[in-house]
């Protein structure tokens, strides 16, 4: 049977659309009037009205509105003894600041100050990913780069997942940005179908419609919002293979990630990003020939670990959320006959990127970093030796 070019494209938005009807519905699915201001004069300013922001539009989750707020609100770190340079820091995708609630508190006390924003429609309801445009995400990290660039004298760019795109791309525009750390970046999306998302956008809403219980994040992903990490991953992509990019850039990635294609990054890695002084901390058990890439196996059988997820490299075995035994647990949703994950000890579970789909043991997503003290000597050890 042969299929039309047009055949095959409605098939594919079919296979990406699977699984997206839900009858789950509520506040977090309805958007909010408009996106939130975010090009304020000062930072103060700016997590002053976030905040207020906040308070107005957010679907809290739980009665300790303080502790969700805290989780995703811009903030500002201000180191007690200064080196001169700054950190801005940008999340991914349906995430918020909480994303470097471990990372952030590390460098400011190495003498940076760090600056954590928060992209436009994320941190109210899931909803509000569906008024955003690339332009909206691009402008306030060039916004935010600037006002920290007037305060201190040189700054860093940092980037988790599709945050990474953002100021990958931004590096690219600014020579003077002293230099890159990327955090599980999102350069490439792991699944082809990811490039309907735009055209799926006009079509459908949701590209995911979950119960929403976890105050750090969105679990649902509207359609729109998928679309545009995909315009951002094709912005970096561009950027990317125009030039190479000569300062110095520290990168986390897993090998088992589930939702980027790592090959795609590493291989980025050493071929685009030429500064000697690099590192890439590759969490697996594959090894290369590029000197710079330092691989930490995730075969820990004694730990009931199998693999580093694309959220894990980021957050510290005492994170209170997302350790072994922290607030939230991420179940897969295949688990062993009469198991119940979310209820399970923690010392039950086994932890990866992904599941099985046959589980023999009661299965979670891998959500802290076994190494992380170690890898983050490693990455002060890289900005002290680079900050001149």
């Amino acid at each position: 049977m042969t299929f039309t070019r047009h055949a095959v494209l409605i098939s594919s938005i079919t296979l990406l659309l699977t699984g997206c009807v839900s009858s789950v519905e509520g506040p977090q699915y309805q958007a909010s009037e408009q996106l939130p201001p975010y090009l304020q004069s000062n930072f103060q300013s700016y997590i002053q009205d976030s905040r207020q922001w906040l308070l107005q539009h957010r679907v809290f989750l739980t009665g300790d509105k303080s502790t969700e707020l805290a989780a995703v609100a811009p903030y500002e770190l201000i180191p007690k003894q200064p080196n001169g340079q700054g950190i801005l820091l940008v999340h991914g995708l349906g995430d918020s600041p909480f994303s470097y609630s471990d990372i952030a508190a590390d460098l400011v006390s190495q003498g940076y100050r760090v600056r954590v924003i928060l992209l436009p429609g994320h941190g109210t309801r899931a909803a509000d990913l569906s008024l955003v445009q690339l332009k909206d995400w691009q402008e306030v990290v060039q916004h935010h780069y600037q006002l920290l660039n007037n305060k201190v004298d040189g700054v860093w760019l940092g980037g988790y997942s599709t945050g990474a795109n953002l100021v990958t791309s931004l590096a690219y525009e600014h020579p003077s940005i002293k230099g890159l750390l990327l955090f599980s970046p999102a350069f490439k999306p792991k699944n082809p179908l990811a490039a309907l998302s735009p055209m799926a956008s006009y079509f459908v809403n949701w590209e995911s419609k979950k119960k929403e219980d976890n105050y750090t994040r969105y679990n649902s992903l509207h359609m729109n919002g998928a679309a545009t990490y995909y315009k951002s991953a094709q912005a970096v992509q561009h950027d990317l293979a125009s030039h190479h990019y000569d300062k110095p850039t520290f990168v986390m990635l897993s090998e088992a990630d589930e939702t980027i294609d790592a090959a795609f990054a590493r291989d980025t890695f050493s071929q685009t990003f030429t500064n000697p002084n690099n590192q890439l901390l590759w969490f697996g058990e594959s090894r290369y020939p590029d000197p710079r890439i330092h691989t930490f196996s995730m075969n820990l059988p004694q730990q009931h670990i199998h693999s580093a997820s694309h959220v894990s490299l980021i957050f510290s075995p005492d994170n209170p959320v997302y350790k072994r035994d922290g607030k939230i647990r991420m179940c897969f949703n295949e688990q062993p006959k009469g198991q119940d994950c979310a209820t399970a000890a923690a010392d039950k579970v086994w932890f990866s990127a992904y599941g099985d789909g046959d589980e023999k043991h009661i299965r979670a997503r891998m959500t802290w970093n076994p190494y992380f003290e170690q890898n983050m000597q490693q990455l002060n050890a890289f900005l002290k030796k680079n900050r001149h």
